[in-house]
């Protein structure tokens, strides 16, 4: 992970107490500069990812050599002030990326990951509503492929045959931050945002909740509602596990 000067420390997590006009700012220095050694990625954690990373030493690893740690969560946020440890803002992945395509910067960016086709559609309205945004490959790689070598041999050739500025990673959490982590040195992309449902939503195959209730912390609600068979579960369990984290690092910091 670099240096960063200014971070939170949150639940094991070490999150960058940057604006959304911050990060944009240095993912697209990033994106001008040659790249280095390893992609540098960014990892945007909610309260899903905060309860995953302290049961998983790999999710855990992933985040220590993050480029950025962005607090996508509005409850990460709050707790962070609840600590005066305070963030200024939640700065979500998928808002984020949009942003960096808006931003009129020439960018090369590649598409990895969501349902076959989707991809695709996503790179057909980036071209149309953001014409600075060079959309220079997509791949939607087939279910269980980080298990098989041949397969991921071919997604690392596909980027590496486009030398992208911006690699959006939509696998999910946290097959997407492990992943990335596993395969950074080889990854011939300057940046990688690992993204979530990014993809699905520039493609309008997902609707994203409206602005008001992102803005009070209810967006999981409209998820839930959206894909309740596969979020249901996933919550109810984030509901039980996070005041605990709350409770553990209030005494930590306090008692």
């Amino acid at each position: 992970m670099e240096a960063m000067n200014d971070t939170v420390e949150l639940f094991g997590m070490r999150i960058a107490r940057l604006t959304m006009r911050d990060t944009i700012d240095r993912v697209l220095q990033w994106c001008t500069k040659p790249r280095t050694c390893a992609c540098r990625y960014v990892v945007t954690p909610n309260v899903d990812h905060a309860v995953m990373f302290q049961h998983r030493a790999d999710l855990r690893a992933a985040y220590a050599d993050a480029a950025l740690v962005l607090a996508d969560g509005l409850p990460l946020v709050v707790a962070s002030r609840l600590f005066r440890r305070s963030l200024p803002e939640r700065v979500a992945g998928s808002d984020l990326v949009p942003k960096l395509l808006a931003s009129g910067e020439p960018l090369r960016v590649f598409l990895l990951g969501a349902a076959p086709g989707v991809a695709d559609l996503a790179a057909e309205r980036i071209r149309s509503q953001w014409p600075a945004a060079d959309v220079v490959g997509t791949l939607s790689p087939p279910l269980g492929f980080e298990h098989d070598p041949a397969e991921n041999e071919r997604i690392l050739a596909a980027i590496a045959a486009t030398q992208p500025d911006l690699l959006v990673v939509g696998f999910g959490a946290p097959k997407q931050e492990l992943w990335v982590h596993q395969n950074r040195e080889r990854l011939e992309a300057k940046v990688a945002v690992c993204a979530g449902a990014t993809i699905d939503f520039l493609a309008g195959n997902r609707r994203r909740s409206p602005v008001w209730m992102r803005r009070v912390g209810l967006e999981w609600i409209h998820r839930v509602a959206s894909e309740p068979r596969r979020l249901a579960g996933r919550y109810a369990r984030d509901a039980w596990e996070f005041p605990q984290l709350v409770w553990r690092e209030w005494r930590r910091l306090y008692s």
